[in-house]
């Protein structure tokens, strides 16, 4: 209760203690970014970039549901290109990072277990777009795969922290799926939408070779 208010919100102590782990992965991330070299300021230039877009566009809300959960303007596809960019460790990483950020503009917790499933574990699994970096149409793939892989912690949270919720004799995982499902599936199907268009599937590409150059 140190770090957590009774309404679910983070203290000044937590928010510190949130912006210093931020602080901390930045320096890890730019050191895994940075191969070889000591520090790859480059790479973290364009890592705080796509964070900085990533954050800014999950205040752009399309849609909100009554009890938490939203369809953003392609939020999750900026943490998913750092990880096509530069690897799974990187990504990540960067998810993770990308978590804490969401934890400090709006916290919600009930537990610490929960708090891990829901900011950290869940917006860190955006990073398994890194596994696909080097595949064939890595990025369609990488983002199916890293969305899939947030909702698989948004269902587990819905099912062990919020079952409570689901409506009466609706089971809890089927509560939680249909939930969770119908903002990650929306925004996912808006953003393919977006990257199966020619000049922005090209646009990616030249990204991506600016920032591993």
């Amino acid at each position: 209760m140190f770090f957590v208010t009774q309404d679910g919100g983070l203290t000044a102590a937590g928010y510190t203690l949130v912006a210093v782990a931020v602080f901390l992965l930045l320096i890890v991330i730019s050191v895994f970014a940075g191969g070889r070299k000591k520090i790859g300021a480059k790479q973290l230039a364009y890592c705080s970039m796509a964070l900085a877009l990533a954050v800014v566009c999950s205040q752009i809300k399309l849609f909100r549901l009554p009890t938490g959960g939203s369809i953003t303007l392609f939020s999750m596809l900026f943490v998913v290109l750092i990880g096509y960019w530069y690897g799974p460790v990187v990504g990540l990483l960067a998810g993770v990072t990308y978590g804490l950020l969401r934890l400090i503009l709006g916290p919600y917790i009930v537990s610490l277990p929960q708090m891990l499933v829901d900011y950290p574990l869940a917006f860190g699994a955006l990073g398994i777009s890194g596994f696909f970096s080097d595949k064939k149409n890595g990025l369609l793939i990488g983002y199916i795969c890293a969305v899939l892989g947030r909702f698989f912690f948004a269902v587990l949270s819905g099912v062990i922290f919020f079952g409570m919720y689901a409506p009466e004799g609706m089971n809890p995982l089927v509560y939680s799926i249909s939930y969770n499902g119908f903002y990650l599936c929306a925004e996912g199907l808006l953003t393919l939408i977006l990257l199966a268009v020619p000049a922005v599937r090209k646009a990616m590409m030249t990204v991506k070779l600016q920032a591993t150059a």
